[in-house]
């Protein structure tokens, strides 16, 4: 295993920008929640360890609480945000507690040098989201950086290598945060970079084969880079003993079925098995239109689906899926405090009576890894490069109750948007473009007639890893194209709209 650095989550929605930033400098990184013990983390061996922020105030009432044998491992300690103010009141300093948040760009003045600050500027821009203050460091910390509004806003006791800030180095808006944490994992730590997507495809490959010995595996097949990615690696562990399912669920877009047969069962010599459950799926969403649900009914359909068909092979024991860590964090709590945001048909909806047991070689990626991975084992660009799609597919874009007209409106629309988005050149410059149909209508004018038919949301933003996002500012003429085409040639839509809205607060996905 490669070096490694553990991140103790205490909520904070922007918790996986720590582990990305780690990785990013070539040193692998994980999340594990604030529950975790000392004892569990020592047989981790990390070489450093990140206490995270969080939404809690320290003297609150079930605050989550610090292991004190975590500073007791002998690595280096970074404490940001509630990790500093846990780090302050567990080490005898003294807290305020604040009725109101400071949120937003604060300018921070170095006070003392120290390691953290190697190559940063003596006045710098950082991103500040706290409500709690350090009154009086612990004994032992020096403080080492303020704020105009901030006495403390960075403290540290370099004999025990332990460093704290108030502020979010992880984020974008902090100037130099990115060389904050190379410091503490280079200079502090003293790390060597050695997490590359060669040594993790060296490494899955390996477990995997270990792993599953002689058994046979289903692989949960999309189409997507990240099934296809998964079933790849799985057919260099284990060949002919994996068994990729593709399941035709009525919810995909157009033309991806003959895609992934020309693909997978044919230049990539994967045993693949295509089953039509059109009717099976779009029979089961048939009234229902709570987003939660569909969510549920399709995840539970593809397992039943996946049991039956592991019967007609030889003894099957496992079940292979795309699952990426966004997909994990969104969807439970199990990395600390933060709040569920969807639940996700690949980890959130599996039934308890699965006979299959999981295996998910990604799980522990964000996507721009996957798409290094894929690069790694020579896959096309039209994979490499595929805009993500959701598990629940199409039916999570049909707003409403999901039924074979509407789908077909939105897979029309849909199909333009991927047409246009390529021809311009725009497809491989946004993180996802995509059609979603409202669940109203609106009037309109067509020709001397007057009309009263549906509205289509175009749906493209940017990002990095899908945990934020902004929308994208398409040129005029290309938004114009789009929404004449749709309007033009899908029957039953008279208006296109464009969702100028960011993540957060919005989602992704409509539903």
């Amino acid at each position: 295993m490669p070096n490694k650095v553990i991140i103790i989550d205490y909520g904070s929605q922007v918790t996986q920008l720590i582990a990305r930033r780690i990785r990013e400098a070539g040193i692998y990184s994980e999340i594990h929640p604030c529950t975790v013990t000392a004892d569990k983390v020592a047989a981790m061996k990390p070489q450093a360890l990140i206490l995270s922020g969080g939404p809690a105030s320290v003297g609150s009432e079930d605050a989550p609480t610090l292991d004190m044998g975590l500073l007791e491992l002998g690595v280096p300690v970074l404490g940001i945000c509630y990790g500093m103010q846990l780090l302050t009141a567990s080490l005898g300093g003294r807290l305020a507690q604040s009725t109101t948040r400071e949120y937003g760009p604060a300018e921070l003045t170095l006070t003392k040098d120290c390691a953290l600050w190697s190559e940063v500027k003596p006045v710098t821009r950082v991103w500040m989201s706290h409500g709690d203050r350090v009154l009086e460091v612990p004994e032992g910390f020096s403080v080492t950086g303020r704020t105009p509004t901030l006495d403390v806003a960075a403290m540290a006791d370099e004999s025990r290598r332990i460093y704290a800030v108030q502020f979010h180095p992880e984020v974008h808006h902090t100037d130099e945060g990115t060389q904050m944490l190379r410091n503490f994992i280079f200079k502090i730590a003293g790390l060597e970079p050695d997490w590359t997507m060669s040594s993790f495809v060296e490494r899955v490959v390996a477990e995997m084969r270990e792993k599953v010995g002689e058994k046979h595996v289903i692989c949960a097949l999309s189409g997507g880079i990240d099934s296809t990615v998964v079933a790849v690696l799985l057919n260099r562990a284990i060949g002919k003993n994996l068994h990729c399912i593709f399941v035709d669920n009525g919810l995909l877009r157009a033309h991806e079925v003959d895609e992934v047969k020309n693909l997978l069962g044919g230049n990539l010599d994967v045993n693949l098995t295509v089953v039509d459950a059109r009717s099976r799926f779009l029979d089961k969403l048939k009234g229902v239109d709570d987003p939660e649900k569909k969510r549920k009914i399709i995840g539970h359909t593809f397992i039943e689906i996946f049991d039956e068909e592991s019967k007609k092979l030889p003894q099957v024991d496992y079940l292979a899926q795309g699952t990426l860590y966004p997909d994990v964090i969104e969807s439970i709590s199990s990395k600390g405090p933060s709040a569920v945001i969807k639940s996700h048909h690949n980890v959130g909806g599996l039934p308890e009576t699965m006979k299959l047991q999981l295996i998910e070689p990604l799980r522990e990626l964000f996507k721009d890894e996957v798409r290094k991975v894929a690069k790694e084992l020579g896959l096309p660009d039209t994979i490499v490069w595929r805009q993500p799609f959701p598990g629940p597919g199409l039916a999570i874009r049909v707003l409403g109750e999901v039924s074979e007209d509407r789908l077909a409106i939105l897979r029309a629309a849909d199909n333009i948007v991927q047409e246009e988005m390529r021809a311009s050149g725009w497809y491989r410059k946004v993180w996802q473009g995509f059609a979603v149909l409202l669940p109203l209508r609106t009037v309109g004018v067509m020709g001397d007639d007057r009309t009263y038919e549906h509205v289509i949301a175009l749906r493209v933003v940017d990002s990095v890893d899908a945990m934020t996002a902004d929308w994208s500012r398409l040129p005029y003429d290309l938004v114009a194209k789009i929404s004449g085409r749709i309007i033009n040639e899908v029957k039953g839509v008279n208006r296109v709209v464009y969702d100028v809205s960011s993540k957060p607060p919005s989602t992704i996905e409509w539903e």
